[in-house]
């Protein structure tokens, strides 16, 4: 993984001629400060944190990245004061019955991503109403990590693999790393190119910790999530455009 703090880079890159990343990853972080430097509760700012999701995911799709992944609920947020875990179920919830209105015109294909199974039985119903009905769409796939983590997922990988070795089903020469990626809630889909952190930590927090072996990181260490921007977005974009990926070689 490649840690970089993002400063603006002057040198101008041509977007009509960039390469753009095949799987973005975002972790979408700093609502709860953004909320506080404004005198609002916690609760304000996930709120202005979804509506920028909406906005974000949009935009990615109509420039054509082929798959998104943003971390909405680690499995480390149950942690959190439980008036405040409350209140982001409810905007899940109230996120998801907007999102079936909102993005049911969008190509946008919506899977989640982590265990599930742990969330109130009408927001699961809810998650797969989400999935089932964009199915079927050929746009860009928007992964939603809930109740997701990297150690967790690698887990349930070992286990499932385990369990194939006990019942014969998988020998012991069978695993590879592509084995493991075939047991990882992103199996199938490329591993991201790119993931972006905004809000001022410097930290991977549990995301995507098999598929982000090789990707780019970039930091911005002057805005919150709620503030990031289409253009924040370009920038980071310019900035991939200009790394040299040479995946271990020279």
């Amino acid at each position: 993984m490649k840690f970089v703090l993002f400063k603006k880079n002057e040198n101008k890159v041509d977007r009509s001629n960039r390469i753009l990343p095949q799987h973005v990853g975002i972790i979408m972080d700093g609502n709860g400060r953004w909320a506080k430097k404004r005198g609002m509760p916690r609760q304000a700012g996930h709120q202005a944190g979804a509506s920028n999701f909406r906005k974000i995911t949009r935009y990615c799709n109509s420039i054509g990245i082929k798959n998104l992944t943003v971390y909405a609920f680690s499995t480390e947020n149950w942690r959190r004061p439980k008036d405040e875990v409350d209140a982001l179920m409810n905007l899940f919830y109230d996120y998801l019955v907007e999102a079936l209105a909102d993005f049911r015109e969008e190509n946008i294909r919506t899977v989640f991503i982590g265990d599930v199974t742990a969330f109130d039985p009408k927001l699961q119903k809810l998650m797969k109403e989400a999935q089932d009905l964009s199915s079927d769409k050929t746009g860009m796939r928007l992964n939603i990590a809930m109740n997701y983590g990297g150690r967790s997922e690698m887990i349930k990988a070992i286990k499932e693999i385990s369990a194939g070795v006990a019942e014969g089903s998988i020998k012991e020469s069978d695993i590879t790393p592509e084995l493991v990626s075939a047991h990882l809630y992103t199996a199938g889909q490329p591993d991201p190119d790119l993931i972006i952190r905004p809000s001022g930590e410097y930290r991977t927090s549990n995301f995507l910790l098999w598929q982000s072996a090789y990707s780019e990181y970039i930091f911005m260490d002057d805005i919150l999530w709620p503030d990031f921007s289409t253009e924040n977005l370009e920038e980071a974009l310019d900035e991939y455009s200009r790394r040299n990926r040479r995946f271990g070689g020279v």
